[in-house]
């Protein structure tokens, strides 16, 4: 290969026309600004146009400058007044005063059930057309989320009824308000005869897919039109950890395969020519409403229009003038995208494909197949141009989601043609339809089984800073491999030398210098808003108390330190937030007792456990004492007397732990009145380190806490919580009592460690 070849590789190639995109550019910077800041916005790119207007000399390029501000500022008016005319109408201002209101709403989302800490909801999305309140009648068209109970979980998407129940404020931008139903759904109008043949497709697709094993059948219609409930918890964090999220939302990825299998029956049946835009047009507005027409499908079909039309003949040029053109229609159609991450995360992906993968897969058919140069070159650009802001987003880098989506790849698209495909034969013959559907499950069982492996693997993803110049790195460190992949993937040599460097990075644990703490006695692990705490026991051993709220975050935090033997696991009550966790913690590893509390509330979630353990649980004494390894442990609540029937805050078992010297007081989420017996039967109780009960809430006994003069104080918290924990009354007087006050929401993993005779903290932040 010549030096000029190689040089053409590590180009990015020439885009004739860079006007569209930097139009969507200017939209985008536009629609931000009207949502943050208008009038300055404008003044500032009034003030940016003038300058860049008089510097440049080109006729036509200033003519493209100004035309770039006018639609910023259209954008951008567009933004501002919307955005005003959400929070400034009828519904915002009865929502400050939780106005009890009479509304016309039509469903404009599917109801979806959220596990609260007692009970389900059931959130769908609506808009107001008249609404009631106070003797005053309003013609609106107002949006707003609605929150009510469970005998909502089968209203249809599209039907329209009045509802009456009260407003509140809404924390979301693009919402006026929310309004929590007084009772059950009230009669509805129907829905149209689009959104009733969308339902029966999507019912379609459910039941052709419900042949195969679980979780696979509840896969299925994820990669079809993005319906994910049902998909359990654990298979939802392996996709996370390894990458794989994407498959499970509504994405360009769908509307391409689906619309693009259109197009291809559509040849097989002699549709040719101009009838072929017609046959794609139909497809993506049948994508839509199978998919529902909320503001992420509809951003998701436009970019895999973008890819479609990248895959024609001239595709980079009219690929990236497309993505000028989406960006700009999208903006002006819901304006709130401007401050999505998703959309970001939309736009970069489609941008990576349309101008990296062409090079790189030109490099990489000098020495294999095209095909395979494809499926390598497609996932590694979205990948790129996406870690960025992912890593701005998460703090991390994934270094196997490349791997995990070139393994997945090739069963993606079968799986969901083959899942459309039962659905739609399901309509006519159901029996018939349970073949492809069939067949979409086998494909669905491999993905979950690529999810699984590559989210076990040694290091699925890297810390990484969220400041400005760690970002700065990264984005240099990627623009690098943007511009030199192309040479290096051109040579076999280099190019095998690249993809075995990546193997071997993540199949190969790194070492973690200083972590776990040397001497480390205590590690309340950041599993998000819930409580994970190991105690060290020693050689490989700890014992647990609680084990998190979701798979995945109290694994990894026993992986890092190194814990591969659980003598005893206590889990203080049998709230979601607590022992949600256990099943993929206890994965791999020996597990001895499981002690759990005396109410067996919620039912279910006991329920899970006992089936989880083989019903190999028990409810220690009150008082009892053990010795597991290096710990020394007694169970000194709930103290005989406290409330507990209905209360399983209250029924938490308090845990008194000593290790090496270190006392050590694990409160569960044990409520005041509890706390107040505590106090009375351990009267002159002192700890080194107190873990703050039920997430540091407001509700506490402060005179006990205080008097039990801890060096340390942890909250066990999760960021951006709608329950306010920690609260400053709590947290403040405990750091005045003299106490180092940590939360693992700002803090991460809280290490407690004892080195020379002193207590030390290591936080994994």
């Amino acid at each position: 290969m010549r030096a000029g070849d190689l040089l053409r590789l590590a180009e990015v190639p020439e885009v004739a026309d860079l006007r569209m995109p930097a139009a969507g550019l200017a939209a985008w910077l536009g629609g931000v600004g009207g949502l943050l800041a208008p009038v300055p916005s404008a003044v500032a790119g009034a003030l940016v146009t003038l300058v860049v207007f008089r510097l440049v000399e080109t006729p036509a390029l200033r003519r493209a400058v100004v035309a770039w501000f006018l639609i910023a500022l259209a954008v951008g008016t567009s933004a501002a007044l919307r955005d005003l005319a959400v929070r400034s109408g009828p519904a915002a201002a009865l929502s400050e005063t939780r106005t009890a209101v009479s509304a016309r709403v039509t469903v404009t989302s599917d109801p979806r059930p959220v596990q609260g800490q007692f009970a389900t909801s059931i959130i769908m999305r609506g808009t107001v057309s008249v609404l009631g309140a106070r003797g005053s009648s309003y013609d609106v068209h107002t949006p707003v989320l609605l929150i009510a109970d469970e005998s909502w979980a089968h209203v249809e998407l599209g039907s329209t009824m009045t509802v009456r129940g009260r407003l509140a404020p809404s924390g979301g931008h693009d919402v006026a308000a929310v309004l929590t139903p007084f009772g059950p759904p009230p009669r509805a109008d129907p829905p149209s005869v689009l959104w009733r043949g969308s339902a029966a497709v999507r019912h379609a697709i459910r039941e052709s897919s419900s042949v195969g094993p679980a979780p696979a059948r509840e896969l299925v219609p994820a990669l079809v039109d993005g319906d994910d409930q049902g998909l359990p918890d654990q298979v939802q964090e392996e996709f996370r950890a390894s990458g794989l999220t994407h498959l499970l939302a509504v994405s360009g990825t769908n509307l391409t395969l689906v619309v693009g299998f259109l197009l291809v029956v559509g040849r097989w049946c002699g549709v040719r020519g101009r009838w072929q835009y017609a046959l794609g047009a139909a497809g993506i507005v049948g994508f839509i409403l199978l998919a529902r027409t909320e503001p992420s499908v509809v951003r998701a079909a436009a970019m895999g229009t973008v890819a479609l039309l990248g895959m024609g003949s001239n595709g980079t040029g009219r690929g990236v003038r497309a993505i000028g053109v989406a960006v700009v229609g999208l903006l002006l159609l819901d304006p709130w995208l401007a401050t999505a991450v998703g959309f970001a995360l939309s736009v970069l992906a489609t941008a990576g494909i349309l101008l990296l993968s062409p090079v790189w897969s030109r490099a990489l058919a000098h020495w294999m197949p095209m095909w395979m140069a494809q499926a390598i070159a497609v996932p590694t650009a979205a990948q790129l141009a996406c870690t960025p802001l992912v890593a701005a987003i998460s703090g991390q880098v994934s270094l196997v989601a490349v791997l995990a989506n070139l393994a997945a790849g090739p069963l993606v698209a079968p799986a969901t043609v083959c899942g459309l495909l039962g659905g739609v034969i399901g309509l006519v013959w159901s029996g018939a339809g349970m073949v492809p559907g069939w067949l979409a499950c086998l494909c669905a069982r491999g993905i979950i089984a690529i999810a699984d492996r590559a989210a076990g693997l040694a290091l699925p993803a890297i810390e990484w800073g969220t400041d400005w110049i760690a970002l700065g790195v990264l984005t240099a460190i990627c623009a690098g491999l943007a511009v030199t992949l192309g040479t290096l993937l051109a040579h076999r040599s280099s190019g095998l030398g690249c993809c075995l460097l990546m193997v071997l990075v993540v199949l190969v644990p790194l070492p973690s210098p200083g972590w776990p703490p040397e001497g480390w006695v205590m590690t309340v692990c950041d599993v998000g808003q819930g409580d994970g705490i190991a105690l060290n026991a020693g050689d490989g051993q700890a014992v647990l108390v609680d084990v998190g709220p979701q798979a995945g975050s109290m694994d990894h935090c026993l992986e890092r330190l190194g814990v591969k033997v659980l003598p005893t696991i206590v889990l203080s009550h049998f709230h979601a937030d607590h022992v949600d966790g256990f099943a993929e913690t206890v994965g791999g590893r020996r597990v001895g007792a499981v002690l759990v509390s005396g109410l067996p509330e919620p039912e279910e979630r006991f329920a899970a456990v006992q089936a989880e353990t083989d019903g190999r649980i028990r409810t220690p004494a009150y008082g009892e004492v053990q010795q597991i390894g290096d710990v020394r442990m007694q169970v000194i609540g709930p103290v005989p007397g406290t409330l507990l029937a209905g209360d399983p805050n209250n029924a938490s078992l308090v845990v008194l732990a000593e290790i090496r010297g270190v006392r050590i007081l694990l409160t569960g989420d044990v409520e005041p009145d509890g706390q107040a017996r505590l106090a009375a039967a351990y009267p002159g109780l002192r700890v080194d380190v107190l873990k703050i009960p039920h997430h540091g809430s407001r509700y506490q006994e402060m005179d006990f806490l205080v008097a039990l003069d801890p060096a340390i104080a942890i909250a066990s918290v999760g960021e951006d919580n709608d329950y306010g924990h920690p609260a400053a009354s709590t947290m403040e007087p405990l750091r005045d009592s003299g106490a180092r006050v940590f939360r693992t929401d700002r803090d991460g993993d809280v290490v407690v460690a004892l080195r020379d005779g002193r207590l030390r903290v290591s936080t994994g932040d």
